[in-house]
């Protein structure tokens, strides 16, 4: 039978999560497969897209896909979310490119243990507060040292591009009943934990298992995207409002977030912290499966292990 198709690209020949780029959103088009591209058409037209690029692709409503684009963006590593309108809800989500369980572990070692999960959390604060020494302060203390700051940060944003700032606020069933600048801190804030999703499945670590959020499947996103509010979501947000006022504000934040995002290169600052915060050194991506033993420790895949041989079998 002949083959139809591009060759399912091999993992060593996948480009890295960091040096991808972010994310792309997609809304009432047809996604389809051309050789190794997706082939998006709307009513503008239609577009070839490398898949293999993407880190995130954030479907939104009135999105068809077809089975050959879903086995070319699976084979790409690329992570996917089936997203709500303006991408403020998550609805289900693609296994991304990451075959690797080394980092899950460490992060389900690190979070069990009420020492080691303190000690990680203090971690992502001391990144907010590189000037100071929080080792020693209470989870309390740290919360609201932290409140403070993104109290701050709006302040002072507010101030600096003029626009009216009174507090967060927005719901989650009409996002267009929201405030010009509270609709982009939204649209921001969903596209950085796409971003961080993307990151964190695509290194085999699990988006639930969070160190200060917790209790929801997006814990972790939750507490990694915080590391990067104050830099990128919140003054992109208070920038589009500042440029543009209320005209096509979901567009427009999406536009500038990427922009942000690449020219600063966050991707990769996100894979170095998220090793940091998760105690791994080493940069191998790697695809091994072995057998656990309590005693003989990891043992070989694949191999058909028995002790007695029945000769009557």
């Amino acid at each position: 039978m002949k083959k139809i198709g591009a060759d399912k690209p091999k993992l060593q020949e996948l480009g890295r999560i960091g040096d991808r780029i972010s994310f792309l959103y997609l809304e009432h088009a047809v996604v389809n497969r051309q050789d190794s591209a997706i082939k998006v058409e709307d009513s503008t037209g239609i577009i070839y897209i490398p898949v293999a690029i993407i880190g995130v692709l954030l479907l939104g409503p009135g999105v068809d896909v077809t089975h050959r684009a879903m086995e070319l963006i699976g084979d790409s590593g690329a992570a996917v979310l089936w997203v709500g309108e303006h991408g403020v809800r998550q609805y289900a989500h693609g296994r991304a490119l990451g075959h690797s369980s080394k980092l899950l572990e460490l992060q389900a070692k690190l979070v069990s243990n009420t020492r080691t999960r303190i000690a990680v959390a203090r971690k992502m604060y001391q990144k907010r507060f590189p000037t100071e020494d929080v080792s020693q302060l209470t989870m309390q203390e740290l919360r609201g040292k932290e409140g403070s700051r993104i109290r701050r940060v709006y302040r002072e944003w507010s101030k600096k591009t003029g626009v009216e700032w009174t507090r967060r606020e927005y719901n989650h069933d009409n996002f267009e009943s929201s405030t010009p600048i509270n609709k982009a801190l939204t649209e921001a804030h969903q596209a950085l934990y796409g971003l961080c999703y993307s990151v964190v499945a695509a290194l085999g670590a699990s988006p639930g298992l969070g160190f200060i959020h917790t209790g929801h499947d997006l814990a972790f996103i939750y507490d990694f995207a915080d590391l990067y509010k104050a830099e990128f979501s919140i003054p992109t947000a208070f920038e589009v409002v500042a440029a543009y006022g209320d005209d096509n504000i979901a567009d427009r934040t999406r536009w500038a977030m990427r922009d942000k995002i690449r020219e600063s290169k966050l991707i990769l600052k996100m894979v170095a912290d998220l090793k940091d915060l998760l105690g791994d050194d080493d940069t191998r991506n790697a695809d091994i499966i072995n057998l656990w033993d309590d005693k003989e420790g990891l043992q070989k895949f694949g191999v058909q292990y028995h002790e007695f041989e029945d000769d009557n079998s």
